[in-house]
């Protein structure tokens, strides 16, 4: 699956991205049946405008599949945990629609 990441107000470093790109890569195996012409794309940001002190950090992920486009987001005052929570809602919605066997899917 090919991973396309845009940072906003945040220094994408090589941990984040590696971190991004090794969640990402685990949801491959929901998808088997389906090329590998699958695309994400992920973004990570600082809130600057949000009712909490301090960094919230918002992430969010959309991937591309025949017919549909899966999307999830998710803020935390860590980013490590918003890029976890992103890929927990995917892996969710992948096997949710994988044991339903929807064409096109």
């Amino acid at each position: 699956m090919k991973v396309n990441i845009k940072s906003t107000n945040l220094d994408l470093t090589p941990e984040i991205k590696k971190a991004i790109e090794e969640k990402i890569a685990t949801l491959d195996k929901f998808i088997p049946h389906i090329d590998g012409s699958l695309e994400a794309f992920f973004e990570v940001a600082v809130e600057t405008r949000h009712h909490k002190k301090g960094k919230i950090y918002y992430a969010e992920a959309n991937i591309k599949v025949p017919g549909r486009i899966l999307r999830s987001e998710a803020r935390d005052e860590n980013i490590y945990k918003a890029i976890n929570a992103v890929k927990d809602e995917l892996q969710a919605i992948l096997k949710k629609h994988k044991e339903k066997q929807l064409p096109n899917f």
